[in-house]
């Protein structure tokens, strides 16, 4: 597969200086640095800089790899700024291992190559039936073979970085035992619960109490109405621009025969076998009696075809199919061992061939059925076909369209008239459209860049159209305030209720936790809690019995000695409870294999002394992130 590279590494050489090698995952070869000068940079590792085009194409490679996993996803809530930051970790993070390989004179064989190609499921899908490269499909990935050498060498050579680390790691018993107890350790405790709820009539709040509630600046937020506005707005995507377009009958007929690979069904073929089993290890004499048996069976089987079956269900060696009288039904290449497949695509209905050898012995194959290989009639497929020329037509058409909108939604900026014209687009209205996403909102009006363009000084205060929002996903926005409404205190009469209700819930509060922390004093001191504890429980991390999280981690940061030992839970406005923790018990065994634990466990220590190691070459090659004022989000 790669000897083409070997022979011409020279010529390869300088190639390589001319051309940029597309990402096969985030970093590759950074080809045009002299270009680059005007690209803002957002890191640099090693005093190499990672540039804004960069982290936009690393960020559109995650959306696109995102939304094909998972197609109805909201490509917006995928493109938060959370998301972007984790995208330009990732940029450092490979870069930072790059160079460490480099340092550390990390190099791949040609037969480590070759090795991993051939096993690494991962790549199974790159794979041809006969173990070669699939060519055609790497190319629709957008690399050459040469690109895919060389990135997988590079990818293989990061990962014993941090291999060496983490593989190795040794997790110390004594701390192993700590963390697991600190997971799975019983603990058997009784419970007494002081719920708001059950001391909300004795508190009654005045009218002063309320107005004093409601004029707190802590609480001011609760009780505010939030900035509004009403807004039209435009959106471009690839469904606007693919509405425009109508591929011509001779441009469907023409892919039609261009690709007409992709119209023919797989074939597939129909066989029977008699397995007479012989491993390639046992001594030739034990070989040679079973390939004689196999022609003993073979000379039968063609003196009386219809005893095939009959012949496999006595004596074949392969318990799946001797049963079924040793059909296999239809299976496609790649299925099967290659000399069974070679024989079987070879041989027509009805013949029985001569005896193959695989690595499980010998076979006696019967084709019995043969489907596929016809092709799909022209006007089966010309829909499908004119979807996918929409598809492709609107992806080279929205560079174009892209600059129009943009260009137009500036400088005309007080209409959307002419834009939506122009480009055969709705004008779309959205009332109460608030600062950040409304439960609900879905698409553009989910998009927090979108409502911080809408929200911007200069769309509210002189309610012209916002730039054009890229929203990622091949989708560009622009909205226009039409009416808006600051931020503003409700009136206390409107909120009062409110106010009051809120007000009651906390009193409760603090009347549930001042009688949960009398009632824990009197117990400690020796009052009896019986008639106030539930039944005892018996709790761990894995297993909480549906408690509340807080009083979990309560009652396994409670002390072990003595016992028992209380401690006090706060649940804030629900109240609070009060926990006797009665006895430390061994971690469930049936919570898991204490082995199997301890592994896991070692291989968790591995990750984390991985991370660290991780940390350190961050500083060692001189990790720097540009403040964001010196860069800008990607789209």
């Amino acid at each position: 597969m790669f000897e083409f590279v070997r022979s011409h590494t020279r010529l390869l050489q300088f190639v390589l200086v001319l051309l940029v090698f597309p990402a096969f995952v985030f970093v590759g070869v950074e080809g045009y640095r002299g270009f680059g000068q005007s690209d803002p940079k957002v890191a640099t590792v090693a005093g190499r800089p990672i540039t804004q085009a960069e982290w936009d194409n690393a960020q559109r490679t995650q959306l696109e790899r995102a939304r094909a996993q998972s197609p109805g996803a909201d490509a917006a809530l995928l493109d938060t700024p959370a998301a972007r930051q984790q995208t330009l970790d990732a940029l450092i993070r490979d870069r930072v291992l790059l160079a460490a390989a480099d340092k550390l004179r990390f190099n791949v064989s040609d037969e480590r190559l070759q090795r991993v190609f051939a096993n690494d499921p991962q790549l199974a899908f790159l794979r041809n039936p006969d173990g070669s490269l699939n060519r055609d499909l790497l190319i629709a990935q957008g690399m050459n073979p040469q690109q895919f050498e060389q990135q997988l060498r590079q990818d293989l050579a990061m990962r014993q970085v941090l291999m060496g680390i983490g593989g190795t790691a040794l997790a110390p018993a004594a701390a192993t035992d700590a963390a697991l107890d600190a997971l799975f350790q019983q603990r058997e405790v009784r419970i007494a619960r002081f719920e708001s709820k059950n001391y909300a009539s004795k508190v009654a709040p005045t009218d002063a109490q309320i107005e004093a509630y409601y004029q707190d600046p802590a609480n001011a937020a609760s009780f505010n109405a939030p900035e509004r506005a009403d807004i039209e707005y435009l959106v471009l995507d690839l469904e606007a621009v693919k509405a425009g377009i109508k591929p011509s009958d001779e441009d469907l007929r023409k892919f039609y025969d261009d690709n007409m690979a992709r119209f023919v069904a797989p074939e597939e073929r129909r066989a029977s076998h008699i397995l007479v089993k012989s491993d390639k290890s046992e001594p030739a004499d034990k070989r040679a009696a079973a390939k004689a048996k196999a022609q003993s069976l073979l000379d039968q089987a063609r003196k009386d075809p219809k005893s095939f079956a009959e012949l496999a269900r006595k004596n074949s060696d392969d318990p799946g199919s001797a049963a079924k009288g040793g059909d296999l039904d239809f299976f496609g290449r790649g299925a099967m061992v290659k000399p069974f497949e070679d024989a079987a695509f070879s041989m027509k209905t009805g013949d029985i061939g001569e005896v193959v050898e695989s690595d499980f012995g010998y076979h006696v194959i019967l084709l019995t059925g043969v489907r596929g290989g016809e092709k799909k009639p022209f006007d089966a497929v010309k829909t499908e076909i004119a979807e996918e020329l929409k598809t492709q037509q609107a992806q080279k058409k929205f560079a174009e369209l892209a600059e129009t909108f943009t260009n137009m939604v500036y400088e005309q900026a007080d209409s959307f008239k002419p834009t939506a014209e122009k480009l055969g687009l709705a004008v779309q209205t959205a009332k109460d459209v608030v600062r950040t996403p409304a439960a609900g909102a879905s698409e553009v009006l989910a998009n927090a860049k979108f409502l911080a363009a809408v929200f911007s000084e200069d769309s509210v205060k002189n309610r012209r159209n916002t730039e054009a929002v890229d929203l990622g996903a091949s989708r560009l926005a622009s909205a226009r305030v039409l009416d808006h409404s600051p931020a503003r205190r409700l009136p206390l009469e409107a909120v009062k209720d409110r106010v009051k209700a809120q007000l009651v819930t906390e009193q409760a509060a603090a009347l549930a936790r001042k009688d949960a922390e009398a009632k824990l004093e009197a117990w400690r001191g020796g009052a009896s809690a019986e008639a106030a504890l539930e039944p005892a429980l018996k709790i761990n991390r894995a297993q909480s019995e549906g408690l509340p999280r807080p009083l979990i981690e309560a009652v396994l940061a409670a002390p072990a000695e003595p016992l028992p030992s209380w401690t006090i839970v706060d649940f804030g406005e629900l109240g609070s409870a009060v926990v006797r923790v009665d006895k430390v018990l061994p971690r469930d065994p049936s919570l898991g294999d204490p082995k199997q634990l301890a592994t896991q466990y070692a291989q968790v220590w591995g990750a984390a002394e991985a991370e660290a190691y991780y940390a350190a070459l961050k500083e060692r090659f001189k990790v720097q992130k540009m403040p964001p004022a010196a860069r800008s989000p990607a789209p």
